[in-house]
């Protein structure tokens, strides 16, 4: 056996090097690229690995904070339909330990990226060492240790000859489209740096197929005598749409049999807008029409969703008594929630096979009619959302939103992850391509939108890529910001500024919390964030970190800010400060509840009246069995 000598830093960047995945004939590099900030735990092996390996074998992303590292990874491999990812880097201590979130998003939202986090010494030489975090009864502990139950896969190398199985098995989840999500692995820093002969073979180019598992073929035949025996269907497009590139195919079996398809927040955008059955997205903040048409379905078609509480508005939507579930899904946990009759297998694959087994069947013409009508209605309102009357006010979120959709066309990517943003995005936006709509709504993780847009970009280049953020979030984490200056990624982020949390002050003032310790305010008498609004710029704070800076004090100054940002070939930021809009020109409320639990007991109003609502809610409530 021919051997090569390196360190095990060096061999796990050569081993990520030769790593590929291959779907329908294409073939990608599965670890495009390694994100990194160095420390004491990494800068001499992994750090040094990369170095001598240089930018062709393995290229290098300098980070400003760990979590905001992991978010472009997952930009990153969304944009790439889960088929190419990056690595990222740490020490360790601190820098391990700001892995946790993002590792939890991105394995929430099924999305492939490794974690490469420096460790403790294997050999104990000291200990402790600095950062080591001592466990009396546990010598073997250390805070990588967090990263277990938000990973997919995880091991700690504390051998050289140990790294080829943990690299392989790594890299098998990373690639297994059931399975991926955040994978592990951690390097204790003097294994890093320790030399062993390593087989050649080991850094053999290695293809990973991606499978498309076909449905059973009995599973096939049940779910079309399903379909076949319905009369008021609706199909649920999920992300599993869009990570297996189902879109056509969900469009031709759409077209085929008229069943009307509505969109999770990760499935948004599998139709276009205008498709004709398209209905718009569907649960706690989706539209009128698509909520209407789940109340009324005797059978739901869940396709690659993980039907969250949001999309099944806390178990009360779906009301018709006679009510199926069909679970289209290559993973069997979400296959079979809701008592669903399973099909697994992927969508594309399912999808295709499902039209042809219930050839010839099509909803009746007066079901197709009402829908449709309740989706021109719908759009209706969203036109009333979007319209600015009054050129020379500050603009409604939702004008906002009206004015960024008269600018974009179908190159464009629009990010979001939190706050009152994903609600109006979800009721109101129009996506006219496939992979328009990025909203990370399984983690709904604040601060996840300036750098998955970064990762988005570098994954799509030459395409325009926005983060829309509010001020809560954007003070969550702007670090990335430099990332993107100093790789001159021209993303455009977008501040809507309302002085707090307004998402969450809403759903404070709705079960009874009245709004409290949301307000971006100084203290009032008595104690209350009532005050004047902080004096908090968050365009300069963004002028700061590199970024052009256009404020925008009006409708008609936002709209040329958007225009000017969309042509500009450096990172800008488009900054407003929005107003609450009125009862009429407003956006739509939510139209199906949420389960956030009120005070049982409570000697103030606000509570005591939210917990009357909230019964009434919750006794909407049903097990499908």
């Amino acid at each position: 056996m021919t051997t090569i000598r390196l360190t095990v830093a060096q061999a796990l960047v050569r081993f990520l090097a030769r790593q590929y995945t291959e779907r329908d004939g294409t073939r990608r590099r599965l670890l495009a690229a390694t994100w990194g900030i160095f420390g004491h735990g990494n800068v001499a092996g992994i750090g040094q690995a990369l170095l001598e390996s240089g930018p062709q074998e393995m290229p290098f992303l300098q980070g400003r904070n760990e979590q905001a590292m992991v978010h472009a990874a997952v930009g990153y491999a969304r944009q790439s339909e889960r088929l190419s990812t990056h690595a990222v880097t740490t020490s360790i201590g601190p820098g391990a330990t700001n892995l946790v979130t993002g590792a939890a998003l991105a394995t929430v939202n099924r999305l492939p990226v490794l974690l490469l986090p420096g460790d403790a010494f294997a050999t104990r030489p000291a200990d402790p060492v600095l950062q080591q975090l001592e466990v009396p009864h546990a010598g073997d502990v250390s805070v990588n240790d967090t990263l277990r139950p938000v990973s997919r896969f995880f091991d700690r190398v504390t051998r050289p000859e140990a790294l080829i199985p943990a690299a392989l098995q790594a890299v098998r989840v990373l690639t297994d489209p059931v399975q991926t999500g955040a994978v592990t692995l951690a390097l204790p820093q003097d294994v890093q740096a320790e030399a062993y002969a390593w087989p050649e073979e080991f850094f053999a180019e290695r293809v990973w197929r991606v499978r498309r598992p076909r449905p059973d073929r009995d599973e096939l035949a049940a779910a079309a005598e399903a379909v076949r025996g319905s009369a008021r269907p609706l199909l649920i497009a999920g992300g599993g749409i869009r990570h297996s590139a189902a879109q056509a195919a969900l469009a031709e079996f759409a077209a085929a049999t008229g069943i009307p398809v509505a969109a999770t927040q990760a499935g948004k955008g599998a139709l276009p807008f205008d498709h004709p059955a398209e209905v718009g997205g569907i649960g706690h903040t989706g539209t009128a029409t698509a909520d209407a048409l789940a109340r009324d379905a005797d059978l739901v078609i869940a396709a690659g969703t993980r039907l969250t509480d949001f999309t099944t508005a806390s178990a009360t939507l779906f009301q018709n008594p006679a009510v199926r579930f069909l679970g289209l899904n290559l993973d069997p946990y979400d296959a079979h929630k809701l008592a669903a009759r399973p099909v697994v297998c992927d969508a594309r694959v399912g999808l295709e096979e499902l039209r042809v087994a219930v050839a010839g069947y099509r909803v009746d013409p007066s079901y197709e009619a009402t829908y449709k009508e309740g989706k021109r209605g719908w759009e209706r309102l969203v036109e009333q959302a979007y319209a600015s009357p009054d050129e020379d006010a500050a603009p409604t979120q939702a004008q906002v939103l009206g004015l960024l959709d008269a600018v974009v066309d179908a190159s464009d990517i629009l990010i979001n992850a939190a706050g009152s943003l994903p609600g109006d995005l979800h009721r109101l936006w129009r996506p006219r391509s496939a992979d328009q709509y990025h909203v990370e709504y399984g983690y709904s993780c604040m601060g996840y939108e300036i750098p998955a847009a970064i990762g988005t970009a570098l994954a799509a280049p030459g395409r325009p890529v926005w983060a829309l953020v509010g001020d809560g979030t954007y003070l969550m984490n702007p670090t990335e910001i430099v990332t993107a200056v100093q790789e001159g990624v021209p993303l455009k982020v977008v501040i809507l500024d309302n002085h707090g949390y307004a998402s969450i002050g809403g759903l404070s003032g709705a079960v009874g919390g009245e709004g409290f310790g949301t307000a971006y305010r100084f203290r009032a008498a008595g104690g209350a964030y009532t005050g004047a609004p902080l004096p908090v710029d968050l365009a300069a704070n963004a002028a700061s970190l590199g970024m052009a800076v256009i404020r925008a004090e009006t409708v008609r100054d936002l709209r040329k800010a958007l225009v000017e940002a969309r042509a500009s070939d450096r990172p800008t930021c488009v900054y407003t400060q929005t107003r609450t809009p009125d009862t009429v020109s407003g956006p739509p409320p939510a139209q199906a509840w949420w389960d956030v639990p009120v005070a049982e007991t409570a000697t103030r109003a606000a509570a005591a009246s939210a917990r009357e609502e909230y019964d009434r809610q919750a006794a909407q409530r049903r097990r499908h069995l």
